[in-house]
């Protein structure tokens, strides 16, 4: 397939293109370079630097390189700034969405796996979390990305566009060339990291009173490469048209002070850690139930051990200490 990856030099956006093209796909990329990296694009896939806000060019775009289908990870990500900057989180999370959609129906490309996210659910009365549990978002971000995909929903009903949404938790992990790297960095285990890597001081437990087993956030955590296959398996099975699916490996969860202990006993450092308030928006606990994307589509996680995903995080940054 002829396939467009939004966002393909972002973190989760680089690891699905570097599958993509390993699959023997042809890829193009496109990344305006606000939070993503040209260095973190792979080989074997055209990139092109632009803004998806620009109709014109993107609707050239996608017909010169006769897209058939497209990815798209291009977002702003962060629960603790959306709270502060809505208008930036929904300008670039639905205005700018729209404007890829819009330019899809114009140039006849109806096949789109989006990016989603578990902040749509906010505060659920249940663990694990399932499909057609209510949508109750406790910040920006996930509001954002919960409008989008109700957007999906009836651009498919007036225009006929076949979408599948994935919402996922917590990405971790790295391949040999790609890795997570944000500046400033704000996601647990890359901070986590960099304390072992000597280029933080400490480890902030963002509040340590939360209703759980030892008082921080639990989170459920999926390694990037099952992240990537996810999409892949999406834009290969017709079933998943029109449809939401979890993306998560389930289980208990790790805790923030699990996952700290874990990189430790991985990195051999002492981490040393400091307790600060909570962060507005950040739920106690979000735990996936992935059974319907197992049952419809086989998607079987391949590294659903969290010391795996620490451990390839570790070697990518001492690797790449300065990121790319």
């Amino acid at each position: 397939m002829r396939i467009l990856v939004t966002g393909g030099a972002g973190y989760i956006g680089s690891v699905i293109t570097e599958e993509l093209v390993r699959d023997g796909q042809d890829v193009v990329v496109i990344d305006n370079l606000s939070k993503g990296y040209r260095a973190a694009v792979q080989d074997g896939a055209v990139f092109v630097q632009e803004d998806l806000r620009n109709g014109e060019s993107l609707r050239r775009l996608l017909i010169e390189h006769k897209i058939e289908a497209v990815i798209h990870m291009a977002a702003y990500s962060l629960v603790g700034e959306s709270m502060t900057k809505p208008r930036e989180y929904y300008r670039n999370n639905v205005e700018v969405s729209l404007s890829l959609l819009n330019a899809m129906c114009d140039c006849g490309v109806n096949r789109i796996v989006f990016s989603s996210t578990a902040a749509t659910y906010g505060e659920p009365d249940k663990q694990p979390i399932e499909e057609n549990d209510p949508a109750n978002s406790t910040n920006p971000y996930g509001e954002t990305k919960h409008a989008f995909e109700r957007a999906l929903h009836w651009y498919s009903e007036a225009y006929g566009i076949r979408y599948t949404a994935l919402r996922y938790f917590n990405a971790a992990g790295a391949t040999d060339t790609c890795g997570e790297y944000h500046v400033p960095e704000s996601h647990l285990i890359p901070s986590v990291l960099q304390v072992a890597l000597g280029k933080r001081p400490q480890a902030e437990v963002f509040g340590d009173d939360y209703p759980t087993r030892d008082g921080t956030c639990v989170r459920d955590y999926v390694h990037v490469v099952d992240l990537a296959r996810a999409h892949i398996l999406a834009l290969q099975t017709p079933g998943s048209y029109n449809q939401s699916y979890n993306l998560g490996c389930g289980g208990e969860g790790y805790s923030v002070r699990q996952v700290i202990e874990l990189a430790r006993k991985i990195t051999g450092h002492p981490i040393p850690e400091r307790v600060t308030p909570r962060r507005p928006g950040d739920p106690p606990v979000l735990i996936a139930s992935s059974e319907k994307i197992r049952a419809e589509m086989g998607w079987i996680p391949a590294y659903q051990d969290l010391s795996i995903m620490i451990e390839s995080s570790w070697d990518w940054l001492r690797a790449h200490p300065n990121g790319y």
